[in-house]
């Protein structure tokens, strides 16, 4: 359907053992999202452990460069993702960031990618961190560019604000700015979609990613199902709406990198990550493909070591829970090093 497999391939082969990708957890956000599954704790209930939790966060790090160091590793891609980063203060993610250069050895990194989010958590304290940091891509997602939705959704900011963020961003200087939105929103119809991609056609990003809504398990949407069942798009709607999307990237010179599909999405549908030519997100391509290990700290992460001649992939899981994370921060560096330390014993 799409001719994004060539273009993965790019980025993808041939494949370097010694190369890694590393993702950071900041599992807050300034309010639940009704679809949301990830691991994101509300800054109402758990603001005042962010401090605590950004020092941690700091000792896994560390822990994590030591191993990365003694099995000979390159980072080649860095990812802050969530929950919402940006809901760290300026000197909090500054903190981090310097924590992150300090301790890992970023001197090769093809790409850094921190997750801007939600505009009620953006501001020009913030974007100057990231920019001092030379963070070469962001992502502002709106979801929808309709006041209505934005509101079902659980988002507490406008429309309006999120135009704001963009050209607040764009003046500064990032010149690779992601969007993300999501088809099949509760009482969103074709129109409205429509608005959406009109809208977001005026900003123009560098990238734009097309999520088909799914139905997690442990979103709000799937625990009060009853309440919200009729209000959800039929599948040969979000079709339409899949295809209005897709005629909307061309026509904002975007095209397909990458494409995957997750459980419980609507209509078995796909998500796919539209980009200008250079700007396609390496690090989601290889996540996606799973050829090389992903290294994730913090909480909720999920590190993916890749062992390709034998075809298997391992999975070590951080705890969700935050204050768990924070007691225990030291037991998730050591899956990580028995889960290496294993296949090395194995190997030699």
């Amino acid at each position: 359907m799409f001719k994004h497999s060539k273009k993965e391939r790019n980025f993808i082969y041939p494949i370097d053992e010694k190369k890694i990708s590393l993702y950071v957890s900041i599992p807050f956000c300034p309010t639940r999202c009704l679809y949301c599954s990830f691991p994101s704790n509300s800054l109402a209930d758990f603001g005042h452990l962010k401090s605590v939790y950004v020092d941690k966060l700091i000792e896994e790090v560390k822990a994590v460069s030591i191993l990365i160091k003694n099995t000979d590793k390159e980072i080649e891609t860095l990812y802050i993702g969530g929950g919402t980063p940006t809901t760290l203060s300026a000197e909090e993610m500054d903190k981090l960031i310097n924590a992150l250069f300090s301790e890992l050895d970023l001197s090769k990194i093809l790409e850094f990618t921190v997750e801007a989010g939600r505009p009620d958590t953006i501001t020009r304290e913030k974007l100057e961190v990231l920019k001092k940091h030379n963070v070469s891509r962001i992502s502002i997602n709106p979801q929808t560019m309709n006041d209505d939705t934005l509101v079902k959704i659980g988002r507490e900011h406008k429309v309006e604000e999120i135009r704001e963020c963009f050209y607040m961003a764009r003046k500064m200087g990032f010149d690779n700015i992601n969007m993300d939105i999501i088809l099949g929103l509760i009482d969103e119809d074709l129109e409205m979609v429509r608005n959406t991609l009109e809208e977001i056609k005026k900003l123009s990003p560098e990238s734009l990613t097309v999520h088909t809504m799914a139905i997690k398990r442990a979103s709000n949407l799937k625990i009060n199902m009853d309440k919200y069942k009729d209000k959800l798009t039929h599948d040969k709607e979000v079709i339409k709406m899949i295809d209005l999307s897709m005629k909307y990237a061309y026509e904002m010179g975007l095209s397909p990198y990458y494409m995957y599909r997750q459980k419980h999405m609507v209509g078995n549908l796909e998500n796919i990550g539209y980009a200008k030519v250079g700007y396609e997100c390496i690090y989601n391509i290889q996540v996606m493909e799973e050829k090389q290990s992903n290294y994730a700290l913090g909480a909720g992460s999920i590190s993916k070591f890749v062992y390709n001649d034998e075809n298997r992939i391992e999975r070590v899981e951080n705890v969700k829970n935050v204050e768990h994370y924070i007691d225990r921060v030291e037991e998730m560096t050591h899956r990580k090093e028995k889960e290496v330390h294993k296949n090395a014993n194995k190997s030699s």
